[in-house]
């Protein structure tokens, strides 16, 4: 059997694991009965507090944050930096930023990095491979300040700043709808993610109200790798009927699916529309210009740093988490508009 958590103790005692937390930090707001009975319990379970998390609540004050993400050179995540600097710098904060390029073990591995510089909180959107959050779950409990933006997870119970995924993959569809496609293949990244489970979920339900079938084999799952797109593109334009448009859900994809087709000779919009769900700068400079849904990164950084250092300098611990939606803009051009034609 593993070593108590907060969790196994809160569950002896019947009560929450905040009280108990709050009484192992002998904090003003518990009861001296209430802190000798969970002291007691903790010594009774064996109870040893995580020396990662306790290393970010000792001391003073850092006037620091951690910052991780899944790729700086993401044009999303390069912009949300921008507004997390912005409002942080504002309030007297220094931001140290983290990449987790993707994979699981580095955004662990960032997380101790961060806690090792005495940060005072952490921002973060999980990796793509990320499915469990139980190194996080672990610091929250232990009181740390974590806020959650673009990629979350329900299993954690913290504030969360999201755009507005469902309602942009939606509008995508449904402007695919509206052009006379019906046979909309949409590329997205790993099912468990929530923007993918968002899109999806507006993907489907565009496709629905305009009576057209939902077809399973329309929909590829990637995983951001090199090269990837080219064959996945090749196995959809293999069916028939093949896909008349492409609905795609980041930047790196949607250049992919870009450069494929074009490689393939297939002609955009004439042959098929594609869309993307991007913040690219460069999007109206592609051949042909891009159509996108674009997500307003860079205030979803400053309201999701408002939103921690607000819990770090206790402006509204007493309210419950919140999910915060910032709504998206679809911008349509060439690749999505096909040509008038003339009689």
């Amino acid at each position: 059997m593993g070593p108590a958590t907060l969790k196994d103790i809160a569950k002896e005692l019947n009560i929450s694991v905040s009280t108990v937390s709050r009484a192992l930090r002998d904090s003003y707001e518990i009861n001296s009965e209430t802190k000798r009975v969970v002291m007691e319990c903790a010594a009774r379970l064996h109870y040893r507090p995580n020396p990662i998390a306790l290393s970010l609540k000792g001391g003073s004050s850092s006037k620091a944050i951690g910052v991780i993400v899944p790729q700086v050179a993401n044009y999303y995540f390069s912009q949300a930096i921008d507004g997390i600097e912005e409002v942080a710098n504002q309030r007297g904060y220094d931001v140290l930023i983290f990449q987790t390029h993707e994979a699981y073990d580095r955004e662990v591995a960032n997380l101790r990095q961060a806690l090792a510089r005495r940060v005072d909180g952490l921002l973060i959107s999980l990796s793509s491979e990320t499915n469990d959050v139980s190194h996080l779950q672990e610091l929250q409990q232990q009181g740390t300040p974590i806020v959650q933006f673009d990629r979350v997870s329900a299993a954690l119970d913290t504030p969360r700043v999201v755009a507005g995924n469902f309602d942009g993959a939606f509008a995508a569809t449904q402007h695919l709808l509206q052009s006379g496609r019906r046979r909309i293949a949409h590329l997205t990244i790993q099912p468990w993610l929530s923007i993918t489970q968002e899109r999806l979920a507006g993907y489907r339900a565009a496709l629905a109200q305009a009576g057209v079938p939902y077809d399973e084999r329309l929909v590829r799952f990637g995983t951001l790798g090199p090269g990837e797109m080219g064959p996945l593109v090749e196995e959809l334009l293999a069916q028939r009927p093949a896909p008349d448009a492409f609905f795609t859900a980041s930047d790196q994809l949607v250049v992919g699916c870009l450069a494929a087709l074009r490689q393939r000779r297939v002609r955009i919009p004439d042959d098929v529309s594609l869309i993307g769900f991007t913040n690219l700068t460069v999007a109206d400079l592609l051949s042909p210009p891009l159509s996108t849904v674009v997500q307003p990164a860079t205030e979803i950084g400053r309201v999701a740093v408002g939103q921690l250092l607000d819990l770090i300098e206790k402006k509204h611990h007493a309210n419950p988490p919140a999910t915060l939606t910032i709504p998206t803009t679809l911008v349509l051009r060439e690749s999505s508009v096909r040509p008038a034609v003339v009689a």
